[in-house]
Order: structure tokens, then C-alpha cells, then sequence
């Protein structure tokens, strides 16, 4: 029992010789004096009393412990002025103090009732304040506040003013909690080496009814946010926020020597005596600090007072020294100054104090030697395929340029010096429409999808990706290109360029930008007004530019696709005539016979249909569809108040016969002053839509007609009243106008009613 006793004596004994070894802290203070007063450690120089303290470098070292609050409070200074310390930083050579306010507070626009400047001198101490944690703040509204003083040794040259202006209408003109920039507080920086410095705040107010106390501080960078109590109650600030001062953060240092220049002797009364320390200037005036070497901790300014750290204790210690000092896969030995880790067996040092790495045997050696060769197969591998990828499709890109004519071309083009198209690369094509995004899209057709772009010179473009390409009509497509390119008529779209390199070659127009005929005329939202003299304009617009492809071009061509759709509208309401010729990439002549007649239900040539022939009178055919519309607002394909779906063409030619036509047209444009205009609009409508190709007009003469028509109607509006009211079939005839129109307006009259209407 009694051994027992004696091996649980032992043990305590150990645990607590442990405990006490690894709790032990570094001295701070000199031997034999207090190391704190109250809450706050008092590392030497500075010392409460005048033996424990570095009294003979400067007496400001010297801290006095007030008793007389619990806790008890350290203050430095004489008995006249002195400040409390908050806490005292040796590595930083820093110490926060709290440090009085100045105020001033009114009760009209010229009476003080308080008036408490502030300010201090510190020439002969280790204080500066610092600039970088320090603030000169003012509060207050329409207040200038200035901060002012010597720097160094209180010369002329050395005088210092700054300062800083707030300002406000009213209270409810601050924010709660806002940053002092002007409204209500402002702060502005001080200069370094201040020695000696005081506040001054204005002797009138305007504002004293709703602000009657101004205050001036310097005060810590982040420990005041502003509150509209400050402005408004009287000395509120000095009761509630501020009743032993604000923190302010002062700089020391030994100020009475500097540090040895490299290999220089230190100097006999030099501070830093501890062997393991070293010595750093002052950023902040004068002098010097010092400073324990990297392992070591404790008070540079005691003999012996910076001691070795154990990283390894503190490792085991608390986990936040873990990543410290890592020490993984060893044993960690500790050094002066540092550590070291001693690897286990089957192990060796990573080159670092951070831990061990496995031996690698043989066969280790050998498994990782054959994955690193792997590696380097495979990608080696991939880069030759990645290089045979390219190279097989740049000789794709070839052969497309090829077989789409690009060689052709570019003879072509040198040859009749053609400078007009432009040839682009698939990659100037996807960059121009963002490789093809969704958002682009302008359309989607029978031939393919259109395209928004814009080409590096910041030119908007319409690109068109047709879907298929007749293998047969490849020999065409260069002749096809010339011909377009060399087209300028103003009511064309023109074609600026293609892409060959690919095998659907893609075509790029110029663009137009207010959109189709279509969405004029059918378009979902609120419909824009048409009357009739815009659309006899879009109509002869559009007349002319087919009637122009079909026969004033070195090749007819024929458009296919006839429909308002294709007819695209400037910001002028301009007629462009789109998609045609190269959309079929080949045009045709009578003798061409056609497996599949492609085009749009509602606008087929039901001719075309039967003999399975494209000739200029199936795009005769179409136009007058498109007339229907532009004279109806309806669709080619439209649905009735029945819901039954309907073809516009068969509708209107039925109406025709029942004499109903007035109940078919846009009331828009249904007027008695116009009614001739509508009667042989009618007319030309009824010769485009007849069964047989050989009875319609031709495009040429669709557009003289409609031009005579557009003018006709110009000339009845503005003179109605030689033009009597006329009603559709059954009326009475229509008069031929008087001699007032002129000459011309006879002839073009008679140019329009002489025309028989078929039954």
C-alpha cells in the first residue's frame, strides 16, 4: 500500500514538472518586478517603478499602477499630464493609449458654454503617434476641424497643419453608421514624426439648435462609427462613447542611438543585449527596435530574455501549429532555433523540415518507371492523331474548295476582275455568327438556315447555310456567284460573299435590317399602319427587282421562291427582293424538267405542279399571291372565322366571280378616291393567278402596270374631285379624268382602264 502511494507521489510529480514546463512562459518584465498592472502585461523597457524600468534612456518608460480601480490601471507621464496605457506591443513597438477629446459646444450662434482643446507634447518622449493607425476625425455639421503642430525639434520649418470639413443640412441629412466622409464626420491622415500637435474646432456655429457640441480627435483607424446621437445630444459623445478618452496608437522606440551598420561594433549602451536578438530601424521618427531571431521568443531588451522555441512541444500542444510546424511521416527533434525530423525506418527526408517520403524498393521503382513511359506513349499518341486530324481535315477543306468551284473563282475573278465577292474561311464564318448561336438567327427556310453576322470590319451581314446541294449543279455555282455578285439593282439584296471550304457552300448578303414584308404585314404584335401608297410602293419595289433578274441580268435567273418572306424592308420601308437564284444554286430555262418542285404552300405555280416546269411565270404566279397579301393583310394560308384553314389564292378568285371582293380587302385602304386604283389591282391579281402560264403577264409588265397604278393613285388623291365615286362590278363605268390632271394624267388613265376585265 505504502509503494503504492509512493509510485502515485511520482507520477503527479512528473505530470506536474510536464505541465509547469510546458505552461512556463518567457520572462518579459527585469527579475524581481511586476509584469503587469491590472489586465495589461508591462514588458521592460517599460517597468512600474523606477528600478524595473529603463528610467535612464528616457523616464516615460516609467509606469505607474493606479491602485485605486479595480482592476488596477497603468498610466505613463508626469503627475501634470499623463495618459492610460491600454496595452503595450514589444515586437511591434507599439502602445495604445486612451487619449482626451476636444470639444466645443454652443448655445447660440457665438456663445461656448464648453470649450476643451486638446493636444500634447512628446518631444522628449519615445512616443510618436502613428500615421498609418491613426485618424484625425472631426464631428460635427459645417465644421472645419484642424489638427496642428511641430515635427521634430518645434522649428518654423517643422510646423504642420491638416484637417478636414463636415458638413450637413439637417440631422435626417446622415445615414446611421455611415463612413466619416464628409456628412455629419470626416477624417483625414496625419504626418509621421508629430511631436507635438493640438486640436482646434471653430468658435461659431450656425447649427447649434440641432447640433450644439463639435469634437476633434485623434483616435484609432476603425474604432469610431458614426451615430446621429453625436450630433444631437449635448456631450453625449463625451458621456457615452468616450469617458476615459478614445484609443489612440503611439509609436516607441529606443530613440537615442540607431541601429549598427553591417560589421560595425554595437555601442556600449546599444539596447538589444539578448544574444539572439537583432536590431531594426524605427519607421516612425528616430531610433531603433529590437527584435528575437526567427525560433526564439521573449523580450530582446533582457539579457537571456529571447529562448529557444520548442516547435515540437507547441506541435502536440494545439493543432493551429500543426501546419506551422509540420512535421509528417518523422519524429520531430527539436534545435536552438528551430526543428529537425527524424525519418522512421523504410523512409528518407523530403529535402524539408515538413516530413519523410517512403524508400522506394526495386520493384517500385520499376512499376513507377514503366507508368511514367506509358504516359508519354499515350501522349505522344494522342498528339500524332491530333496532328492527323487536322491535316485530314485542312485536305477536306481542300477538296471542298475544290468541288465547290473555288479555283474557278479565283480565275474568274482575276480574269474579268471581278473584286465585288468575298471569299471567307468556315472560321470567319462561325466568328462572324458566334459559331452559328441560336441568338443569330434571322430565319429558317425551305434551304436552309440564315444567320445574323458581322464580318471583322464591323460590316453586319446575313449569312445563309443552305442544308443540301445538288451534286449536278456544282459545275453552276461559280457562274451563279459571278452573276449575283455583278447584280446592283437598289431593290436586290446583294451578295458580298461565300465560303467554299465546306460542303454546303455559304453565302453572304448584305443586311437589311427592319425585317420581312411578312412580319410587316402579319406580325403578331400591334400592327403598323399600311397605307395603300406604301404598299403599291413595296409592291412595284419588289415587281421591278424580279423583273430585273428575269431580264436585264447577262443570265436570266429565276427566283423559285417567290413570297413575303423573301422581301425584306429598310428602314425606308425599301423593297429588297432576298433568296433567289443561288438558293436553288442553279436557274433554269423551259426545257429543264424537275422531280420536285420546291417552294412554299400557298405561292406554288399549280402549273409548275402538273408539268413539272419552272419558268418566269411561276414567280409570276407567286407575286401575286404576295399582291393578295399586301391588298388583304392576310396569310397565303390563312385561317377563317370558322377556323378552317384556307388558301388565299382559291378565296379571292372565288370572290372575285361573287362580286364580294369588297368583303376580302384591308378596310385600311377601301376608299371611294381610290376605288379605280383597287378595281385594276385587282385585275393585274386575277392575270398573275391564272391556271395557265401562257395568260399571265410578265414580270416586266407587272412592274409598268403597278407603276402607272402607284401614280394614278398619287394623282386621285390629291384631285378627287375630278374622279366620281365608283363601286366595285355592277357600278357605274369610270369616267376618264378631266384635263385638269393634264395630258399625262389622260394617257396614264387610259393606260389603266382600257384594260378589259376578265370573267
Amino acid at each position: 500500500m505504502e509503494e503504492a502511494m509512493i509510485f502515485l507521489v511520482l507520477i503527479i510529480f512528473i505530470l506536474v514538472k510536464e505541465g509547469s514546463g510546458t505552461s512556463s512562459e518567457h520572462a518579459v518584465s527585469k527579475p524581481g518586478c511586476p509584469n503587469k498592472c491590472g489586465n495589461v502585461n508591462i514588458p521592460y523597457p517599460f517597468g512600474i517603478g523606477d528600478h524595473c524600468a529603463a528610467s535612464s534612456r528616457n523616464p516615460y518608460f516609467i509606469v505607474t499602477c493606479n491602485n485605486t480601480f479595480q482592476p488596477s490601471r497603468p498610466t505613463v507621464g508626469d503627475i501634470t499630464e499623463s495618459v492610460e496605457v491600454i496595452d503595450i506591443s514589444l515586437e511591434h513597438g507599439m502602445m495604445r493609449v486612451y487619449n482626451d477629446v476636444s470639444y466645443t459646444c454652443f448655445t447660440s450662434d457665438t456663445i461656448i458654454s464648453d470649450n476643451h482643446p486638446t493636444g500634447f507634447n512628446l518631444n522628449s518622449t519615445p512616443f510618436i503617434p502613428s500615421t498609418t493607425r491613426n485618424h484625425f476625425t472631426v464631428i460635427g455639421c459645417n465644421t472645419l476641424g484642424l489638427i496642428g503642430g511641430y515635427m521634430h525639434n518645434n522649428s518654423d520649418s517643422d510646423q504642420y497643419v491638416a484637417g478636414c470639413y463636415s458638413y450637413c443640412q439637417g440631422l435626417n441629412s446622415t445615414s446611421e453608421n455611415a463612413p466619416c466622409a464628409g456628412l455629419g464626420c470626416c477624417e483625414t491622415a496625419i504626418s509621421p514624426n508629430l511631436t507635438d500637435f493640438a486640436a482646434v474646432l471653430p468658435n461659431r456655429s450656425s447649427v447649434w439648435k440641432f447640433n450644439p457640441c463639435f469634437y476633434a480627435m485623434l483616435v484609432e483607424v476603425g474604432w469610431y462609427s458614426f451615430s446621429k446621437e453625436d450630433l444631437a445630444g449635448h456631450l453625449t459623445f463625451i458621456k457615452e462613447r468616450a469617458t476615459r478618452g478614445v484609443p489612440v496608437v503611439a509609436d516607441w522606440a529606443i530613440r537615442d542611438g540607431s541601429c549598427p551598420k553591417d560589421g560595425a561594433k554595437a555601442h556600449t549602451d546599444y539596447a538589444c543585449v539578448s544574444s539572439n536578438s537583432y536590431c531594426v530601424n524605427a519607421s516612425n521618427g528616430p531610433g531603433y527596435l529590437c527584435n528575437c531571431n526567427q525560433g526564439y521568443e521573449g523580450n530582446p531588451y533582457l539579457h537571456e530574455g529571447c529562448q529557444d522555441i520548442d516547435e515540437c512541444k507547441l506541435r502536440k500542444l494545439d493543432a493551429k501549429y500543426k501546419e506551422l510546424y509540420p512535421c509528417k511521416n518523422g519524429v520531430c527533434r527539436n534545435k536552438p532555433g528551430g526543428y529537425t525530423c527524424i525519418c522512421r525506418m523504410g523512409k528518407i527526408s523530403d529535402g524539408t523540415n515538413s516530413g519523410c517520403r517512403p524508400v522506394l524498393g526495386q520493384t517500385e521503382q520499376v512499376v513507377i518507371g514503366l507508368s511514367i513511359c506509358a504516359v508519354v506513349v499515350v501522349s505522344l499518341t494522342c498528339i500524332f492523331v491530333i496532328k492527323l486530324q487536322r491535316r485530314k481535315h485542312m485536305k477536306e477543306k481542300d477538296e471542298y474548295f475544290k468541288q465547290n468551284g473555288g479555283l474557278r473563282l479565283y480565275d474568274e475573278m482575276r480574269s474579268r476582275q471581278v473584286d465585288t465577292v468575298l471569299i471567307l474561311s468556315e472560321k470567319e464564318i462561325k466568328k462572324a455568327t458566334n459559331n452559328f448561336s441560336e441568338d443569330n438567327v434571322l430565319g429558317c427556310g425551305g434551304h436552309g438556315m440564315v444567320y445574323r453576322g458581322t464580318l471583322d470590319d464591323n460590316k453586319e451581314v446575313a449569312i445563309k447555310k443552305s442544308k443540301v446541294i445538288d451534286t449536278n449543279c456544282r459545275e453552276e455555282f461559280v457562274n451563279e456567284i459571278i452573276i449575283l455578285s455583278q447584280i446592283n439593282h437598289r431593290n436586290i439584296v446583294r451578295l458580298l460573299g461565300c465560303c467554299l471550304e465546306v460542303d454546303v457552300p455559304m453565302l453572304v448578303y448584305e443586311f437589311i435590317s427592319n425585317g420581312t414584308l411578312f412580319e410587316f404585314l402579319h406580325g403578331n404584335e400591334s400592327r403598323s399602319p399600311a397605307p395603300l401608297d406604301l404598299r403599291l410602293k413595296i409592291a412595284t419595289q419588289s415587281a421591278e427587282a424580279l423583273a430585273y433578274i428575269h431580264s436585264s441580268t447577262s443570265r436570266a435567273i429565276l427566283h423559285g421562291d417567290v413570297k413575303s418572306l423573301n422581301i425584306l424592308l429598310d428602314d425606308e420601308y425599301n423593297a429588297k427582293v432576298s433568296d433567289f437564284g443561288a438558293s436553288a444554286l442553279k436557274s433554269m430555262d423551259k426545257n429543264d424538267f424537275i422531280m420536285l418542285i420546291q417552294g412554299t404552300l400557298g405561292y406554288l405555280d399549280p402549273e409548275s405542279l402538273v408539268s413539272h416546269h419552272l419558268t418566269d411565270k411561276s414567280d409570276v404566279y407567286s407575286f401575286g399571291v404576295v399582291l393578295l397579301e399586301l391588298m388583304t393583310r392576310k396569310k397565303a394560308l390563312y385561317t377563317d372565322t370558322s377556323n378552317e384553314k384556307k388558301a388565299l389564292s382559291h378565296t379571292f378568285i372565288l370572290m372575285f366571280h361573287q362580286n364580294k371582293l369588297q368583303d376580302m380587302l384591308d378596310t385600311e385602304i377601301v376608299d371611294d378616291k381610290v376605288m379605280v386604283v383597287l378595281e385594276r389591282l385587282v385585275e393585274l391579281v386575277m392575270q398573275c393567278l391564272s391556271p395557265k402560264g401562257d395568260e399571265r403577264p410578265t414580270m416586266k409588265e407587272v412592274a409598268e402596270r403597278l407603276q402607272i397604278l402607284r401614280r394614278l393613285q398619287t394623282q386621285l388623291v390629291t384631285k378627287t374631285h375630278s374622279i366620281r365615286p365608283h363601286y366595285f362590278y355592277g357600278g357605274p363605268s369610270v369616267p376618264v379624268p378631266s384635263d385638269e390632271m393634264g395630258y399625262q394624267s389622260i394617257e396614264t388613265a387610259k393606260l389603266v382602264l382600257d384594260v378589259d376585265l376578265p370573267r
